[in-house]
């Protein structure tokens, strides 16, 4: 599938690719990019399958996702990237390191386990919600918002919801996200990542200090898939910890890559 993108920095310098989440796009990583593109990389940020302005499709699973990437970097010549991944995007960068280890020079995943996750029902909750509002009703994007407000009481979630948001013509207003498909495959989004060879480069799992997608009990299962992994947790930070520490999460990131980030 022909992934959307965005670019930042200069083709020539090491190519980072960045996977969003699920209900993301690469429209939510704008700022961080600039960020990492400022430190001498090159910068791209692709959407998925079924989110942001790329394609919609029935099939939503990891191999799937993978078999994306895989076509998004050999179309562009790009054969030793670092990869980081958040959520969802994490774990398609977990399974694309295994299946293609001589790619990924270094591996980062921003508050994600490889284990099988526990929270497809609030998930569930999510969708159910965006799919009862009854976008031909509504003339604006705030009477939108704010009848959504009454079923998502998460203002850090509305407002990362919104952008996906969107007016498909003159007169009507629709979701980017392909919601019918994402609901059907939850149980493939929140599957365990497994592996028979562990990937052997320098790996970073980034995990929010408030967050349990990320909880201790999976340190083993972590070293097990990843023996030269450094674990940081970024304290106070919820799973959106990239949005809520930008700061922090930037040069977390910056250093574990190798490149030192000048003092402001």
């Amino acid at each position: 599938m022909q992934l959307y993108y965005r670019e930042f920095g200069t083709d020539g310098d090491q190519p980072l690719v960045i996977l969003h989440g699920l209900f993301g796009m690469s429209d939510n990583w704008v700022s961080m990019a600039r960020r990492i593109a400022g430190e001498g990389f090159h910068v791209l940020v692709p959407d998925q399958r079924n989110h942001g302005r790329s394609g919609h499709t029935s099939i939503h699973n990891y191999p799937a996702m993978v078999d994306d990437l895989f076509e998004f970097l050999d179309a562009r010549s790009k054969d030793s990237i670092f990869l980081l991944g958040h959520s969802m995007g994490g774990k398609v960068a977990m399974q694309f390191s295994f299946d293609y280890p001589e790619m990924v020079e270094k591996l980062a995943i921003a508050d994600i386990s490889p284990a099988a996750g526990t929270h497809g029902r609030v998930q569930t909750t999510i969708i159910d919600a965006l799919l009862r509002v009854d976008l031909e009703s509504y003339d604006n994007r705030s009477k939108v918002l704010a009848g959504l407000r009454g079923l998502i009481a998460n203002d850090r979630l509305m407002q990362f919801l919104q952008k996906n948001l969107y007016w498909k013509d003159k007169g009507s207003m629709g979701w980017r996200m392909n919601l019918p498909v994402l609901k059907e495959h939850l149980s493939d989004i929140f599957s365990a990542i497994h592996s028979d060879t562990p990937f052997e480069k320098d790996v970073l799992f980034v995990r929010g200090e408030r967050s349990d997608y990320v909880p201790e009990t999976d340190y083993p299962l972590i070293r097990s898939l990843f023996p030269n992994v450094l674990i940081h947790t970024i304290p106070d930070a919820s799973h959106w910890l990239h949005a809520e520490h930008p700061g922090q999460f930037s040069r977390v990131l910056i250093d574990f890559f190798g490149v030192q980030q000048e003092s402001p």
